[in-house]
């Protein structure tokens, strides 16, 4: 019978400083499928989330001793999944939609709009965000599924955060317009 060693995720992170093979092979096994998932909805290239997966879990090992646990060992490595998931597609030349600061501001009237858009369909939400440019899927990924305040969308993409916000309202214009085509 085989003995399994199960360890806290602390004590997994500080054998993993110490370069305990086993821990680091824990720590990817438990957080592996979710990170994947999160390049995913960036890239949508398997392949191409797979080697920003093990490009990131690289870069963790390599920066343990950084890691000050301010947060969960989870939401660290997922900063870095999605860090090295943007800058891959800034390389691949695949920037945010171009706009100007002032060109569309939100009211409240366009707030009604979007109200229903929590009693769709899943799937419709799912297919209409694959079906979105690059730039308003990096928002929409970063704002709703992330969890990223504008302030911290604008540090991540280098953009400002009237530009997020921006970005944000026209990607959920141009969700609600595909998700009504489906």
């Amino acid at each position: 019978m085989k003995t399994e060693i199960r360890f806290t995720h602390q004590s997994l992170v500080e054998n993993s400083k110490s370069g305990d093979r086993t821990a680091q092979y824990q720590l990817y096994e438990l957080y592996v499928d979710a990170m994947y998932n999160v390049s995913m909805r960036f890239l949508g290239v398997k392949e191409d989330a797979e080697d920003i997966v093990q490009e990131s879990f690289v870069d963790a090992f390599r920066n343990l001793d950084k890691f000050k646990y301010e947060s969960s060992f989870g939401a660290w490595l997922k900063r870095i999944v999605i860090n090295k998931s943007i800058n891959h597609l800034k390389v691949k030349r695949l920037p945010l939609a171009a706009m100007d600061d002032n060109e569309y501001h939100l009211t409240n009237e366009d707030e009604h709009e979007y109200q229903n858009i929590d009693a769709m369909d899943i799937m419709k939400v799912k297919s209409g965000i694959e079906k979105l440019p690059y730039g308003y899927k990096q928002i929409i990924n970063l704002y709703l599924l992330e969890g990223f305040d504008h302030n911290e969308i604008s540090d991540v993409l280098g953009i400002t955060t009237s530009t997020s916000k921006s970005q944000y309202h026209r990607a959920k214009k141009k969700l609600v317009e595909i998700i009504n085509t489906l």
